[in-house]
């Protein structure tokens, strides 16, 4: 809990900070000022080089109610999954033609990979006219063998050990926009059902972290939430400038239908610079998980690449640490290569720790370091297609290919 409080006195420090910097309101405001985004004939992209027919062909065009459509086959890789054929696409739109109205997204992909696993996810970012409502969705579903390490910061490679499962999310929430301002506050409901779980381990290993911990064939956590939000950024695809700020609290309880009864919350903090008059953009990303007041299942627990779009630590397999609390910090400099704005560049660092288990101390860190090719799929929404190289410790290295931005 000590780690919790301080979290969010740097939270309400940052945001003083912003508030009082912040000179003028047009950082919400997606302008064609802005050329990273610009949909008149500046700049090119892979609609462009393919010739194919434009939804959309301008910002005022879209804010009359056409869509921004992307849809990209492609081959995926991580860590995880290894190689994956994915069909992954995006929808961005404005409800109204008011400026104020910032960008609503939608995201679907459909991926198998070599590991045989089946992803499946369908997460909905929708502001109503003025923002004065913000609609979250996060509907998922996963067949899933995967490697995990146990809990702690003190596991090698050598506890690696396999589970396999399938796994349904639904999480909705709607939050409710604070007069002519940034804020907003609201409620949600959240459901993690994990099934037909088991582990697969070589017959020499006694007992892993996973038996010892406790588990049962399925789980189910179910609760509603509490959330905080401060968002000025604008565009959600890819934010040239702004702040970011959420603040969950989630208490899943038996009368839910948990279950166990346990509490989390959930820190994300996002602060973007555009460098001057450039394209370039200097972003920071401070992302904390705790659980408490009870015992989550193994699941459950916060894990690397477990967050809503599965980026935190970028540099690591998924799953590779695990325990009741996570804090995970990371910088990008994104910066643009042909003067077109087909290809840009990403240099980026980061670092993650878990709390130990069970005596939920913070003893072991893991940085990362990497970088990485965008490449324009579609200027008008700012979707890239994202290519990055992370190395980190004890061997850890790998590719790691993403439609969009990892933050």
């Amino acid at each position: 809990m000590k780690f919790l409080k301080l979290s969010l006195l740097i939270y309400f420090f940052l945001l003083l900070t912003n508030l009082f910097s912040q000179v003028d309101s047009s950082i919400l405001v997606l302008s064609k000022k802005d050329s990273l985004f610009n949909t008149t004939n500046n700049g090119k992209d892979m609609i462009d080089v393919l010739g194919i027919k434009r939804f959309g062909d301008n910002v005022s065009s879209n804010r009359n109610g056409k869509p921004i459509i992307t849809v990209v086959p492609f081959v995926g890789y991580t860590l995880q999954t290894r190689l994956a054929g994915i069909i992954a696409g995006n929808v961005a739109f404005y409800q109204d033609k008011d400026q104020e109205t910032n960008q609503s997204v939608i995201s679907i992909s459909l991926s198998y990979s070599q590991n045989n696993q089946i992803i499946f996810p369908i997460i909905s970012n929708l502001w109503s006219r003025k923002n004065k409502f913000n609609f979250l969705g996060n509907w998922r579903y996963y067949k899933f063998p995967e490697q995990t390490f146990g809990l702690g910061g003190k596991k090698s490679d050598s506890d690696r050990t396999k589970l396999d499962y399938s796994y349904f999310i639904f999480k909705e929430s709607v939050m409710h926009r604070f007069k002519n301002s940034f804020y907003y506050a609201g409620l949600g409901y959240n459901l993690s059902y994990h099934l037909n779980i088991k582990e697969i381990k070589e017959p020499t290993v006694l007992e892993t972290d996973f038996e010892k911990y406790g588990y049962k064939k399925n789980s189910i956590s179910s609760g509603i939430s509490i959330i905080t939000l401060y968002d000025n950024r604008g565009n959600t695809i890819n934010p040239p400038k702004g702040l970011y700020l959420n603040i969950t609290y989630s208490p899943f309880l038996k009368v839910f239908g948990s279950d166990n009864n346990w509490q989390s919350v959930v820190l994300d903090f996002r602060k973007y610079f555009k460098l001057g008059n450039s394209e370039n953009v200097l972003a920071f990303w401070n992302y904390n998980w705790f659980t408490f007041n009870g015992k989550a299942p193994y699941l459950d627990l916060p894990s690397t690449g477990w967050d809503t779009y599965s980026n935190v630590g970028r540099g690591y397999i998924q799953s590779r640490l695990r325990g009741e609390n996570l804090v995970y910090m990371e910088a990008e400099f994104r910066f643009k290569i042909s003067n077109n704005g087909m290809f840009g560049g990403i240099l980026f660092g980061n670092a993650q720790s878990v709390s130990n288990w069970p005596d939920n101390t913070f003893t072991d860190i893991y940085p990362a370091v990497g970088a990485g090719l965008r490449i324009k799929l579609n200027k008008n929404s700012g979707t890239n297609l994202s290519i990055d190289y992370g190395i980190g410790r004890q061997g850890s290295k790998g590719l790691f290919i993403n439609l969009g931005e990892v933050f």
